[in-house]
């Protein structure tokens, strides 16, 4: 079973408010993304899982839309929600005093199976706040690793209250290309996966009493080649941390996860990257990246085939 994650980011805005959306309304685009997914067919699929990971505002009309049609034409499309607060809702602990914040609850009342956790965007956030307090302390000067590590252990918090809430989870890691290094990819493989290993040790703590009970996959991102010029990995990158990161996660937490390629799946690419035997699937973003920029479920079609294709 290949897992294709469709992260839509805030592709709900217009493009008139300087978005890609081709809606001036979130809520019929949405709609429109599910029609046009099902009647090409990304509804019945036996070999492939796609989950749309969507913004709050859209997952209850996503949501709604895949209830309209016979479930033989939606069985293999799931909603999934762009992360959970580190703490949730809980009886007689805590009502719902978020603001602001997504508890785990609300996605899954909404009607999320799944949450992305430690997406590179996300990250990049919490990193943030960190390095800006530090600046604000003269004198203060902590490890260099500390502040990455403290962004994990939070994303570690995300991940467990996920699951306790009963969502399927999408735990990202990755190396930045100054953790990566300098050097041929013989010289950078030490590090690539020292610093992999501390990204996976910190961001699963605690999922140990769910292992068989909640599907935990691990997407992996290469930041460092993220982005408008930037070269991908090629497959043997790709391979050799898919193979380290289900090996690490078997030894430290004794299950071997589903792996998916998060740098981004497109037409050019998918075929190869998901004919990997260490790779289960991958994110999708946009689908098209010239002319009208944006996403098109007829080019998710043709990706997911792509992926599909590389199966056989």
């Amino acid at each position: 079973m290949q897992h294709i994650f469709v992260n839509l980011k805030r592709f709900d805005v217009a493009r008139s408010l300087g978005g890609l959306c081709d809606f001036d309304s979130p809520k019929d685009w949405i709609e429109w993304v599910i029609e046009e997914s099902v009647g090409y067919g990304l509804g019945g699929m036996e070999s492939v899982k796609l989950t749309f990971l969507l913004p709050e505002a859209l997952i209850g009309p996503a949501v709604g839309k895949l209830a309209a049609y016979p479930a033989q034409l939606t069985q293999s499309i799931e909603i999934g929600c762009q992360g959970v607060y580190r703490e949730d809702i809980k009886p007689g602990v805590n009502f719902g005093a978020f603001t602001t914040n997504r508890p785990a609850a609300a996605a899954k009342a909404l009607g999320s199976k799944w949450a992305i956790v430690g997406h590179s965007e996300e990250r990049k956030d919490k990193l943030g706040i960190i390095e800006e307090f530090i600046k604000e302390c003269p004198g203060f000067s902590p490890p260099p690793q500390a502040a990455a590590d403290t962004v994990s252990r939070l994303i570690s918090r995300e991940t467990v209250a996920a699951l306790e809430a009963g969502l399927a989870t999408l735990v990202c890691i990755g190396e930045s290309a100054q953790e990566r290094g300098e050097g041929m990819f013989e010289e950078q493989q030490g590090r690539i996966k020292a610093v992999l290993a501390r990204q996976l040790e910190l961001s699963l703590d605690g999922v140990q009493s769910w292992v068989g009970k909640r599907q935990v996959v691990i997407g992996y991102e290469p930041i460092w080649a993220i982005g408008p010029g930037k070269t991908p990995p090629g497959p043997d990158y790709i391979a050799f941390v898919a193979a380290f990161i289900r090996e690490t996660v078997q030894k430290l937490f004794a299950f071997t996860p589903v792996v998916v390629y998060g740098g981004g799946l497109k037409e050019e690419n998918a075929k190869t990257i998901c004919s990997l035997d260490s790779i289960g699937g991958g994110l999708v973003a946009l689908t098209k990246f010239s002319g009208q920029v944006g996403f098109y479920p007829a080019d998710l079609k043709k990706i997911v085939d792509e992926c599909i294709s590389g199966r056989r």
